[in-house]
């Protein structure tokens, strides 16, 4: 999984409390979207079999669980969601240069191995929950990006800043999409799809929005077609 040079890819975040609950959305919503966000609500509920349900559908998985511990500790999660060929994974860029260069050895090293397709490694700076001084963000990515990962976890707000500042082609996570009539609830930096496209974001990350609505399925063609009009 690579960036793109079009239209950025929605990813449906699959914060549910029951695997029922997640293969349904996974059935309704696919194939107009075709990633699903697994974090650690589902996944320590239902572990790999989460995972495995949604590749079975034919769909990507973007494991969200924020790896940040000791380094081999880390690259032994590393390996292990290789082995279970997620597209994507996140890690906290504030665990350091030493545990972000064993889980991208540890990455390669297994896909190697396994003759799989390597993860996308994506730097979580500041949660979108929080409030962000965009220095903060911006040095945060640096480091990630300089330690090998792939890409960045941001919001649009600061995505845009990062293309402009940082001279490397990576990949921009965007989490806390809404669209205009959504309430932002406990994100503070949210952002519309159509923003997060113009920002220069490659995967938007929705929820609630989707999850919450009468008609998810409706709901997500209504914001796939807002970034189809952005990128226009």
């Amino acid at each position: 999984m690579s960036r793109l040079k079009s239209n950025p890819r929605l990813i449906l975040a699959l914060d549910v409390d029951t695997l029922e609950e997640a293969r349904s959305f996974v059935n309704r919503i696919y194939p107009e979207i075709n990633i699903f966000k697994v974090g650690s609500r589902l996944f320590t509920s239902y572990g790999p079999r989460v995972v495995e349900m949604i590749r079975k559908k034919g769909a990507q998985v973007f494991l969200d669980l924020k790896y940040f511990d000791i380094p081999n500790t880390v690259a032994g999660a590393v390996e292990a969601a290789v082995r279970l060929e997620v597209g994507m994974l996140t890690l906290h860029v504030s665990g350091g240069s030493l545990m972000l260069k064993a889980a991208v050895e540890a990455a390669a090293r297994q896909a190697r191995i396994l003759k799989v397709s390597r993860p996308l490694l994506l730097g979580v700076t500041v949660l979108t929950s929080q409030e962000a001084d965009t220095g903060e963000v911006f040095s945060l990515a640096r480091q990630g990006l300089r330690d090998g990962l792939d890409g960045i976890v941001c919001s649009a707000r600061e995505a845009g800043c990062l293309r402009k500042k940082i001279r490397k082609d990576f990949v921009i996570v965007t989490p806390g999409i809404r669209p205009g009539i959504s309430a932002a609830d406990d994100q503070k930096r949210t952002a519309t799809a159509a923003e997060a496209a113009k920002a220069g974001s490659d995967f938007l990350v929705i929820g609630r929005p989707i999850l919450k609505a009468d008609d998810p399925l409706s709901r997500a063609r209504e914001i796939l077609g807002e970034l189809n009009g952005a990128g226009n």
